[in-house]
């Protein structure tokens, strides 16, 4: 296997899923994936900051933005990190504190992932 898929396996094992996202992107521009892993081993590695909370960190930032496809992938990644239902909901808070209810409905189809 080439070392960009190999970085695309280690990242959805971290993940606990592999984005197509960055299956595709492998495809088109293998180079690119080089570049991603580095940015992403920043959030799923502790350092100071557990892996955890950043990617709750994430959660709140993407849902900001009103992507609820990226609020699914961090919530994945959030509950494969450790992340409880508890320290979920009071992300959840601070979304609907911070950025009002158009991102707190981004995180519509994510919240479902806390019923399984």
């Amino acid at each position: 296997m080439s070392e960009q898929g190999n970085i695309v396996n280690d990242i959805g094992e971290k993940l606990g899923f592999t984005p197509r996202i960055l299956e595709t992107l492998n495809e088109l521009d293998s180079e690119f994936v080089k570049k991603y892993k580095h940015c992403h081993n920043k959030i799923l590695t502790d350092g100071a900051i557990p892996a955890k909370y950043k990617i709750l960190m994430a959660l709140a930032v993407v849902a900001s933005k009103q992507c609820e496809a990226c609020t699914v992938s961090q919530m994945k990644s959030a509950l494969k990190n450790g992340a409880t239902k508890e320290e979920i909901m009071e992300t959840l808070e601070v979304i609907s504190i911070t950025s009002g209810a158009p991102a707190v409905s981004a995180c519509r189809d994510a919240l479902k992932l806390l019923k399984d």
